[in-house]
């Protein structure tokens, strides 16, 4: 074991990445279709920054989801595409519930038979509305600043190496955000505005990830250009060589992430942080692997076809 774990530390390890890419392109298809599947099926779980609408927060000391929906019915607040969930955090357990947008009254009639049943103050009901043209204009800046992302990084790493680099990096990026997006889909997870901001931080990860292999791959296509060496060796020995580089940078990332995770969000209670935190450790997580069994062997499939 220590001898595999020193060849890995100065990386003189052979494994034979694009040798067997096929499963990795075979899992990260399986991923993308379940991906599919489930945004056709399912659909995302808007926040409701993004739907529009009014949401309450309420202590949960002497109260359940099954009362506030009744209270909701009371009150003749459509319950059909209603999101109720139980928070906790270090302030104790609270349940949210969001509708679509109502009128002044029905807000503090809803606000008042909250606070009676939990048995606090209405003050301690929190009431928040929001317009879904704000959630559009954030998804409309969003994409646009990731359309514009891809374009100087296709023209940036055309530019420092060749197209078919660029290509494989824009292909795992997109592999990336698309099945984190999937996660979403699959586990109910609220999308915000702040898993957005994670989404679009986590393609800066995958794609620092992907230059560190690809610039070893151009360096050693340099140094083996006199010899009969192929593009799928030379790839194969790229990798192997920052494969423990690219282990430790992993593990430097997700570490601070898992922290936040638990202790921000978690422990603290902070809902915000775990909407974010959560984002960005699956997206950290697929940027690490897309970057050793996507980006690389895409770019080593490309070549060999020249």
């Amino acid at each position: 074991m220590s001898g595999v774990l020193t060849r890995l530390y100065r990386g003189e390890t052979t494994f034979n990445f694009v040798g067997r890419r096929w499963w990795g392109f075979g899992l990260s298809l399986f991923l993308i279709v379940v991906t599919m599947l489930s945004l056709f099926t399912r659909g995302l779980n808007l926040g409701i920054d993004f739907e529009g609408g009014v949401a309450w927060e309420v202590p949960a000391t002497s109260i359940t989801i099954e009362d506030v929906t009744a209270i909701l019915e009371a009150n003749k607040v459509d319950t059909a595409d209603a999101k109720i969930q139980s928070l906790n955090g270090s302030d104790g357990s609270r349940i949210r519930v969001q509708v679509a947008e109502q009128t002044a009254e029905v807000k503090s009639a809803v606000q008042s038979a909250l606070a009676e049943k939990a048995k606090v103050d209405v003050q301690d009901v929190s009431v928040s509305s929001v317009s879904s043209s704000w959630g559009r204009s954030i998804t409309e800046k969003a994409v646009r600043a990731l359309l514009i992302f891809f374009v100087l990084v296709s023209v940036f790493i055309a530019w420092r190496f060749e197209w078919k680099m660029a290509l494989s990096a824009i292909l795992a990026m997109v592999h990336d955000v698309l099945i984190s997006v999937g996660v979403y889909s699959i586990t109910g997870l609220a999308v915000t505005p702040a898993t957005v901001i994670a989404f679009l931080t986590i393609l800066g990860f995958s794609l620092y990830d992907t230059i560190v292999v690809f610039d070893k791959v151009h360096d050693n296509t340099a140094r083996y250009a006199a010899s009969r060496v192929s593009y799928a060796d030379i790839t194969n020995v790229s990798m192997n060589q920052v494969l423990m580089r690219s282990i430790n940078t992993s593990l430097a990332a997700v570490l601070p992430v898992l922290s936040l995770l638990v202790l921000g969000s978690w422990v603290l209670g902070a809902v915000a942080l775990e909407e974010f935190a959560i984002a960005l450790l699956v997206g950290l997580l697929l940027g690490a692997y897309s970057s050793i069994f996507v980006a690389t062997p895409l770019l080593a499939q490309f070549k060999t076809r020249e």
